[in-house]
């Protein structure tokens, strides 16, 4: 699967998030879970260090907030965020592609595993007939035709 962000985009997409108010960076992983409906979700290990360098590079502020660390815009942050609104713009123009894609991947995934287990499940009463096997090649070939068809541009 390809990356979810290109280089320096989360790092950017970040920032916009904050832009609504300060967040913990568990806040801030569930808005992107949330962002792709649950089909990517990032690790600490991988928002903890972006927002350490944005606090290096002034970008972002941290505050406690009981036990917790909170992360809000500064107004160098902001300013980076109003000079690359176009930037931004095209992040989320490819997070919707992605989650698109994602949500395929699912969709596929979900068809493949239950498939599988229809399969399994009709083998343990012996094996499958040819026309058995015969008829779930032709309704994933007239599948497979559909969905192309509906992929034409």
């Amino acid at each position: 699967m390809p990356p979810v962000f290109a280089r320096g985009a989360l790092r950017l997409y970040l920032l916009a998030l904050l832009e609504s108010g300060p967040k913990h960076g568990y806040e801030l992983i569930k808005a992107l879970r949330d962002r792709f409906s649950g089909a990517y979700s990032p690790s600490a290990g991988t928002i903890y260090p972006r927002l350490c360098k944005l606090e290096a590079d002034g970008l972002v502020a941290t505050e406690p907030a009981g036990r917790r660390t909170n992360y809000r815009l500064t107004p160098a942050g902001l300013a980076e965020l109003n000079r690359r609104r176009e930037d931004v713009a095209g992040v989320e123009e490819r997070i919707a592609a992605s989650a698109r894609r994602l949500d395929i991947e699912l969709v596929l995934q979900q068809f493949n595993d239950g498939l599988q287990a229809d399969l399994h499940r009709r083998a343990l009463h012996g094996p499958l007939t040819p026309a058995v096997v015969e008829t779930v090649r032709t309704a994933l070939d007239r599948a497979r035709a559909t969905i192309a068809g509906a992929l034409e541009p």
